[in-house]
């Protein structure tokens, strides 16, 4: 039996923002093909060779840097389910905890959900914090901020950010997905 994993649901332009990244990668992908069937109808056979070449080199690479940032972006956007006695309760906490950190609460829904945005650094606009309170757990999710991409760095800072809430909520038990 397989358990289907709650994800953050974008919309619209953050969606496609979001997953820009692995979009370019499936049009290189393409490009790539495109440039192996053209190998075929190339005259002098050593050239038709180095294209095909160079176009599965192409290939290869946009394809698996593609599947990578499909499968860490998919995974960035899985709740991490924290066990709670009673998740109201924590709201209070980790709302505290948001706005100590200096987080922008852009939604809050109180006892149920509140979303926030990691305060800005010079050039980007942080990171997004969603956290839902359901009877008996808090699922916590943090992504890059749309606007700004994907990147290494925000992706740290996401999982620093999961670290504060889950801190805020005391001692969970952690499910992933």
């Amino acid at each position: 039996m397989q358990i289907k994993a709650e994800r953050l649901q974008l919309r619209g332009l953050d969606r496609a923002r979001y997953f820009m990244p692995t979009a370019i990668c499936a049009y290189l992908f393409a490009l790539c093909c495109v440039l192996i069937i053209t190998s075929a109808f190339l005259a002098n056979p050593q050239n038709a060779i180095a294209v095909a070449a160079a176009g599965v080199f192409g290939l290869v690479l946009s394809g698996g840097l593609g599947w990578a940032f499909w499968h860490a972006q998919r995974r960035d956007l899985q709740y991490t389910r924290v066990a709670a006695a009673d998740a109201a309760a924590g709201y209070a906490a980790v709302r505290d905890a948001m706005l100590a950190a200096g987080w922008r609460i852009m939604r809050d829904e109180p006892g149920y959900r509140l979303d926030a945005q990691a305060s800005a650094l010079l050039l980007n606009e942080g990171e997004r914090i969603t956290v839902q309170f359901r009877d008996h757990e808090v699922w916590v999710a943090s992504i890059c901020d749309p606007r700004v991409g994907f990147s290494l760095a925000g992706r740290r800072h996401c999982t620093e950010h999961r670290e504060r809430v889950l801190k805020a909520l005391g001692d969970p038990q952690l499910h992933r997905g």
